[in-house]
This record gives structure tokens, C-alpha cells and sequence, in this order.
């Protein structure tokens, strides 16, 4: 009887299936402890060893999901710092605990305060130090180490973000202009994880474009898993918004709205997550151009669309935002024609580059400046 309790009861205790775990991991929880600092030795004036820290290290191609695979128990602790003694009047240091996280990571404390923020390959972190070893001023006694709870937040770094309500396409375009594989069907959410495809050119350049799952109106608020999905856009260089040129609807209690209301929606959600998104540059998609009467939709909203600001006053109350988006171009196409496609791949290019540019303008006119600071130089600007 009680073996085949233990059975039953290992049996309930047995992981979920591959197919019922999600594979996309962005938030991880750790307990962190620095080591606790060595003992001094008072006869001789002795010092105890410096306790360990936990540190983490930012390296391409991981993932948090390898790092949680890595750390079973969700806890990292650093050995603490040598006693001094007879032999070893200054004790020696505890070992440190070094994690490797991926690239985009960001460090908050218990508090939701933000530590560090992970975005270049071999940057590093402090987590929680080592406690100091005895002394005369600790009256020989190590002191603890520091010890605390971290959530590491993974933003995804892209080139670009593909934006758009659910059913929109995204999905097809990504995996036509890319080498992703992104789950593909007729109904709205298909994508319910982030997904990031690179876009090759024949020259052997390339560019990362990130498929974000489809927002829904209150995604701003967190409605759905909105702060899940739209914290990955923070740290694309380029928005490429995609709209069914027909328009769109989320369910039958829901009413439908025209692609021009659906833009205006997305500008809204945007705005009231974080307004400083609607700075970045940003491209236009109005998909599904392949079929009847897309072109006459198109002619009638191309003004409007191409000067968001200019149809305000039509707008729904509920729909209007304060500050509209400004496209750096809008692009008609159907993710399915393959000449379409190619037209996007050109037009991202483009606009990359043309934004790298100004960038590059823009970081030189810094840096004159600081020269001119530095050097005190009166006359005529550097050139």
C-alpha cells in the first residue's frame, strides 16, 4: 500500500508535456546572497577574507530559459571569505558566483527598482556583494553578505518590431521575409510568443525583425498579456505597423472597425503605454491588398493615412490620440505576393540605413561639440 502511494504520488509530481510548456521565457525570479565575510584574529590583528559575490554577465545567443534550466532551485549563493589564522593572517576571498544572462536583460530589485541594464555582450553586474571580513573597525567579526531577491526582465533587441492587432498577418510577412517559422491560421492569436527572423540580403547583410503577438484594445493597462508583449518594442530602432486594409474584428461582441479607426487604435495604445514609442520611426503595412476592393479603400485613405493629424476630428472619442504618428512611408502589399514582399525587404533596408545616417550625423555634431568644450576653442565652429 504505501509503495503504491509513493507511485501515485510521483506520478502527480511528473512535468507537464513539451507541447504544454511554453518555450519563451522573459521574466525570471532569483534569490541572490553574497558570502559572508571571514573572521579576523585579534592576537594578531588579523583580517578575515572578503565574502563572494553574484555577478552576471550579459552573452549572446542565451536565452533565460537555458539560464532557468541552469539554476533548478532559483537560488545563487557565493562561499564566504577565509577566517584569518596563524598561517594566514590575511584570509583569502570567497569564490564568486558568475551568471550568465542573455543580451537585453534588465535588473530589478524587490521594490521593482532597476539595477542594470544588460544591452551589449560582456556587460556586468553586481547583484549582491560579499560582506566584509573582520577587522578592528568590525571588531574582528566578518559581516554578512548582501542577500536579496532579483527579477531579471528580458527585452528583446531587434532592428524592427512588427505592430499590429491579432489577424493582421504578421505572421505570413515575417515568415516570407525571413527565416523564422512562425505559426501560421485563420483566426486571430496565433502567435502568443514573441518571435525574431532575420532578414538576409544578397550583399550578406542582415537585419532582425521581432513578430510580436497581436495587441488588443487595454494592452496599455495590461490587459490580456499587454505589458508581456509591448515591453519587447522599447529596444527596436524602427516600428512597422501591419493593418487589414479591410479593416478588423476581435469577436462578434466586439464591433468592427475600419483600417484607418485600427490605426488610430494602435496610436492610442501605444501613447498610453509609453509615449516616447511614438518618437521612434516607423513604417506603415496595409495588408491583404490582393483582393477586390482593396484598391478603392486605399485611394479613399491614403490622404488621411498620410497625414494621421488631418483626421482627428473624425476620429472616435475613445480612439483619439493626443500625439499621432508620423510614418516615415506606407507601403500597400499582401504578405502572400512574393514581389510585395521583396518591395518590403527593400523599403526596411532603406529606411534603416537612412536612419543610421542621421545618427551618425547627429553623434558627429556631439562630438564637435565636446571637442570645442574641451579644447575652449573662440572663433569659428570645427569643421
Amino acid at each position: 500500500m504505501v509503495q503504491l502511494f509513493k507511485f501515485l504520488l510521483k506520478s502527480t509530481k511528473a512535468p507537464a508535456r513539451a507541447h504544454f510548456r511554453p518555450s519563451f521565457l522573459d521574466t525570471l525570479r532569483l534569490a541572490v546572497r553574497g558570502g559572508h565575510g571571514g573572521n579576523g584574529l585579534p592576537k594578531y590583528g588579523g583580517v578575515g577574507g572578503q565574502g563572494g559575490c553574484v555577478y552576471l554577465v550579459a552573452k549572446e545567443g542565451l536565452t533565460l530559459r537555458k539560464v532557468a534550466q541552469g539554476l533548478r532551485d532559483k537560488r545563487v549563493a557565493a562561499s564566504s571569505g577565509e577566517d584569518s589564522s596563524k598561517a594566514s593572517i590575511f584570509g583569502r576571498r570567497g569564490v564568486d558566483q558568475r551568471i550568465e544572462v542573455p543580451v537585453g536583460v534588465q535588473v530589478y530589485d524587490e521594490r521593482h527598482k532597476l539595477i542594470a541594464d544588460l544591452n551589449e555582450n560582456d556587460s556586468t553586474c553586481i547583484v549582491a556583494g560579499g560582506g566584509t571580513g573582520g577587522c578592528t573597525g568590525t571588531n574582528f567579526l566578518g559581516r554578512p553578505g548582501e542577500s536579496r531577491t532579483v527579477n531579471l526582465d528580458l527585452k528583446l533587441i531587434a532592428d524592427v518590431g512588427l505592430v499590429g492587432f491579432p489577424n493582421a498577418g504578421k505572421s505570413t510577412l515575417l515568415k516570407a521575409v525571413s527565416n523564422a517559422k512562425p505559426k501560421i491560421a485563420a483566426y486571430p492569436f496565433t502567435t502568443i510568443r514573441p518571435q525574431i527572423g532575420t532578414v538576409e540580403y544578397s550583399d550578406l547583410r542582415s537585419i532582425t525583425v521581432a513578430d510580436l503577438p497581436g495587441l488588443i484594445e487595454g494592452a496599455h493597462a495590461n490587459f490580456g498579456m499587454g505589458h508581456k508583449f509591448l515591453k519587447h518594442i522599447e529596444r527596436t530602432r524602427l516600428l512597422l505597423f501591419m493593418v487589414d486594409i479591410f479593416g478588423f474584428q476581435l469577436s462578434p461582441r466586439h464591433p468592427h472597425r475600419d483600417c484607418l479607426a485600427n490605426i488610430y487604435a494602435l496610436n492610442k495604445e501605444l501613447e498610453l503605454y509609453d509615449p516616447t514609442l511614438l518618437e521612434k520611426p516607423s513604417v506603415l503595412l496595409l495588408n491583404k491588398m490582393d483582393k477586390e476592393g482593396a484598391s478603392e479603400i486605399f485611394t479613399r485613405l491614403k490622404p488621411v493615412i498620410s497625414d494621421l493629424a488631418s483626421g482627428l476630428s473624425q476620429c472616435p472619442e475613445e480612439l483619439r490620440p493626443r500625439q499621432v504618428l508620423k510614418f516615415e512611408s506606407v507601403v500597400p502589399i499582401s504578405a502572400m505576393n512574393s514581389t510585395k514582399v521583396t518591395q518590403v525587404k527593400s523599403q526596411l533596408r532603406r529606411t534603416l540605413l537612412r536612419l543610421a545616417e542621421k545618427q551618425f550625423l547627429a553623434d558627429e555634431e556631439q562630438v564637435k561639440e565636446q571637442l570645442q568644450q574641451r579644447v575652449g576653442l573662440v572663433g569659428p565652429k570645427i569643421t
